[in-house]
């Protein structure tokens, strides 16, 4: 098996600058480190345990099959801190059969992302004594 060291999801935007205003500044994401030069630079931002890098181009829009998923504390402050910020949000909050409270909204690119909140009495969080 291959000894991963680090791992990021990588987006090619068709403007890196709109996306890195979505996710630098409407998102919050905190820079990891920046590459490169002019409007075309890369851009990696801390994605909790992951990295998330804005580098490139592409003219053609995200696959459907692809989203990011990102776990916060409170999805309903994150729903209100970032209409505030001019997100839209493409689905409010809602629990979900499996006990997940989840948020969907979409970067300029159309890019499905997915904001979560593991409830105290969800599996995720629960862990048997031993």
């Amino acid at each position: 098996m291959v000894h991963v060291l680090s791992s990021r999801t990588l987006l090619r935007p068709n403007d890196a600058e709109r996306s890195r205003v979505f996710y630098g500044e409407q998102l919050g994401l905190a820079v990891y480190r920046e590459f490169g030069t002019g409007p075309e630079r890369g851009t990696v931002y801390f994605l909790g345990g992951g990295f998330l890098e804005i580098s490139g181009r592409s003219e053609t829009p995200p696959s459907p099959a692809v989203r990011l998923w990102l776990q916060v504390d409170d999805v309903t402050a994150a729903e209100e801190e970032l209409r505030a910020k001019g997100v839209d949000i493409v689905r409010p909050p809602l629990r979900e059969p499996w006990g997940l409270i989840e948020m969907w909204i979409a970067d300029p690119d159309g890019c499905e992302i997915v904001i979560v909140e593991v409830p105290e009495d969800h599996p995720i969080r629960y862990r048997p004594s031993i």
